[in-house]
């Protein structure tokens, strides 16, 4: 789950920590009259955010970008995650569009990716699921929605990439991942802004309400606004990054 900005409560007297690359990805289901997006329900007995509808989300890991894929990132979203500061390297570009599907597969069961014949052998660990489906990853349907940064001081801090994808990515499903013990205990796919979505995080409404924006157009496209959520001077700024 991304912790992009920790609610205004939170005790922001910590040192300065440089943010960590972090993914969340949101997957669209259109074929409603409202596009509806998936949320999952945190367990009650976590610490952050209990009982909270989030969307699935995480740190990139060091191995993100060795990761074989069905296809690359497409162009046009590399050059958009590069935009804004801290700038983003390219290797690091596509470690966040992977760390998305890891993450989505590892807490929600979903994996988006396609059907190969070859590369599936090099997958393990949290990644045995698309080997075992004859799957790569795909990360070649996804769209950069949003940028945010956590506000210096707090206990954690994030660079969190919200991507989106369309719900027909999802190629294979593993059971049981979402359970009553887990860290999500149910899925549900939710219209933007709906009562489940009524108390989510502040950074989840702001980029869902852009998100909406962009709905409302048609299909998502890479040349579109991406906002950049910042902390200047104690206030949060919302800079606009230009498609590419």
């Amino acid at each position: 789950m991304s912790d992009a900005a920790k609610p205004d409560h939170e005790e922001s007297h910590h040192p300065y920590r440089r943010p960590r690359d972090a993914a969340t990805l949101i997957l669209i289901d259109r074929s409603h009259a409202r596009p509806r997006v998936l949320v999952g329900r945190r367990h009650d007995n976590v610490v952050f955010m209990p009982g909270k509808y989030v969307f699935p989300g995480g740190s990139v890991d060091k191995t993100d970008n060795r990761i074989p894929v069905a296809a690359p990132i497409p162009q046009e979203l590399e050059a958009n995650l590069l935009k804004g500061s801290p700038k983003t390297e390219p290797s690091r570009a596509r470690s966040l569009a992977i760390a998305a599907i890891r993450e989505a597969c590892e807490e929600t069961g979903l994996c988006l990716g396609c059907r190969c014949d070859n590369g599936t052998h090099k997958l393990s660990g949290v990644w045995q699921p698309f080997a075992d489906a004859g799957l790569l990853p795909d990360p070649s349907g996804l769209f950069l929605i949003a940028r945010a940064i956590t506000p210096p001081g707090r206990v954690r801090r994030f660079d969190t990439r919200f991507f989106t994808a369309d719900a027909s990515s999802i190629a294979h499903r593993v059971e049981g991942v979402v359970h009553a013990d887990a860290e999500l205990v149910e899925l549900v796919w939710v219209e933007i802004g709906s009562e489940p979505l009524a108390d989510a995080h502040m950074m989840t409404k702001n980029v869902l309400r852009e998100l909406d924006k962009r709905l409302a157009t048609g299909p998502l496209r890479h040349d579109a606004p991406i906002p950049f959520f910042h902390f200047y001077g104690g206030k949060m700024q919302m800079d606009i990054l230009p498609g590419h």
